[in-house]
């Protein structure tokens, strides 16, 4: 029986597909690579529960050759096929990309499709505990986005006011919290890098201040609303313990976004796009809500 390539060659492949598959393919969670008897299984992992299969490697003693057969769904059965090289072998990039070719361009499972999202400004538009933290950070960790590009205005409070939090409940504590994040935007587009704005920004004047800051450096301005059901939200809010916002405030915010947030007001006022980001109530995770979206 043939045998595996030795563990570091094993850990190397992983490493790569999964290094491409960010840049190429960034509505897959992971690729999943299992080795069996000088074979290399290759699938997409969407979440811990969807991993859909690709392709087979076969290990050529070559680390940067490797033997291709295509998975055919039809049979749940592998294929020696060619790559666009013309050849039965090649790079494992290359076996990933056509496999991905024909089954990764069309919706994934569970995925109604790819939305992709321009280098600018990206404006999070939703009510505390609507999800748009563990949205960020899925991208985050799914390395679709930088840390540094997310600018958060809860974080800077954190930052500025965090040893005096009586300090940062007024009008002061506030205007210089947004001054400083209009900061971090500006040096961020004036670099020519996107900016993630993760506040509330349910109102019109927030997000004013916004649109004029993304006018400045001709950058598109698109907005990701989170709009889950009002009981999911109290039950989120819950669920945070957080003190500085009360289930009061919840509702509040909540109403506001309901009355001055909706698609065609933000269209109106200047937004590039507008995308609804699921949670909850449409039964997604952050992460399954992350891979829908491509950030270019």
């Amino acid at each position: 029986m043939p045998k595996n390539p030795p563990e570091s060659m094993q850990h190397h492949l992983r490493q790569r597909l999964n290094r491409h598959a960010r840049e190429r393919w960034p509505q897959v969670n992971a690729v999943t690579v299992r080795f069996r008897a000088g074979f290399a299984y290759v699938g997409a992992e969407f979440s811990s529960e969807r991993t859909l299969p690709l392709c087979r490697l076969r290990f050529t003693g070559v680390p940067h050759t490797w033997g291709f057969a295509l998975h055919l769904a039809s049979n749940d059965s592998y294929q020696d096929n060619i790559l666009p090289n013309g050849l039965p072998a090649g790079s494992p990039e290359e076996a990933l990309d056509c496999a991905g070719d024909l089954y990764l361009n069309a919706p994934a499972p569970g995925i109604s499709g790819l939305i992709r999202v321009p280098a600018g400004l990206v404006v999070l538009v939703g009510p505390p505990a609507s999800g748009k933290t563990s949205f960020v950070r899925a991208l985050i960790a799914r390395r679709q986005i930088e840390e540094e590009a997310v600018v958060s205005s809860d974080e800077i409070r954190a930052e500025l006011f965090g040893t005096s939090p009586a300090e940062a409940d007024s009008e002061a504590a506030d205007a210089r919290i947004f001054e400083e994040r209009d900061r971090r935007i500006v040096a961020r587009l004036a670099a020519g890098h996107s900016a993630v704005a993760e506040s509330t920004n349910v109102t019109p004047r927030a997000r004013a201040r916004l649109i004029a800051i993304a006018r400045r450096f001709n950058a598109p301005a698109t907005m990701l609303r989170f709009d889950p059901d009002v009981t999911d939200l109290l039950q989120q809010h819950a669920g945070r313990g957080r003190t500085d916002v009360t289930a009061t405030d919840v509702r509040a915010y909540a109403a506001i976004m309901a009355r001055h947030a909706a698609t065609d007001q933000l269209r109106s006022e200047g937004a590039t796009a507008v995308h609804d980001v699921p949670g909850r109530r449409q039964g997604t995770t952050p992460a399954e809500a992350a891979a829908r979206f491509s950030f270019v």
